[in-house]
């Protein structure tokens, strides 16, 4: 991805995210709201992730889980017992991601690009692998569109933090150094496309 590119994208994101906040800002709000009651915790969920050049920033989502005493893992499936009724929907209609158009139109995230990931995975990135870093993280892309039933893949494993680990991330790692190196504008609106339908 050239320099040229990384301009491109981010007047891009720049754009879209105004006006995707400026339409469904209302909707992110009395999601919040609704998602305050369901999990009887802040409506919004704010976690530390691995962005551009390795840096940890906070990605905003509308909380979809409750407490459960005892479920402590950052890897999460179908089956995960802090998932509300709620958050069921949230997650299945995506409306939990829709908060991240704010780290879109602050810089940190790009509609397009490798999924922003806990601490312990991009950040430990070797070689040529670490070419991921390089762009900014996104809401969709190739892997996100790959593994688009990821909770449903762990909940039939007997370890999902290893199968995650083991398999579905280097799969991830993949896709994502392919989208680099094949990176165009056209490719970046049939991901956004292809995600939305």
């Amino acid at each position: 991805m050239t320099k040229s590119d990384k301009i491109i994208k981010r007047l891009f994101d720049l754009v879209m995210s105004t006006i995707g906040l400026l339409l469904f800002g209302w909707l992110i709000v009395l999601s919040a709201i609704i998602a305050r009651f369901d999990t009887k915790l802040s409506g919004f969920f704010k976690q530390k992730r691995v962005g551009q050049d390795g840096k940890i920033f906070e990605v905003f989502k509308l909380r979809s889980m409750k407490n459960v005493a005892g479920v402590v893992t950052t890897v999460s499936t179908d089956k995960d017992p802090r998932i509300t009724k709620m958050g069921r929907f949230w997650r299945k209609t995506k409306i939990d991601e829709l908060p991240q158009l704010i780290n879109v139109f602050l810089g940190q995230m790009s509609f397009v690009g490798p999924r922003p990931d806990v601490p312990g995975f991009a950040d430990k990135l070797e070689g040529e692998d670490r070419i991921i870093l390089s762009i900014k993280p996104g809401i969709t892309g190739p892997a996100s569109i790959h593994f688009k039933n990821e909770e449903e893949i762990l909940a039939q494993q007997e370890d999902p933090e290893a199968y995650n680990r083991n398999v579905i991330w280097p799969k991830k790692v993949a896709l994502n150094k392919a989208y680099i190196k094949e990176f165009s504008v056209l490719k970046d609106v049939k991901y956004i496309f292809k995600t939305i339908f």
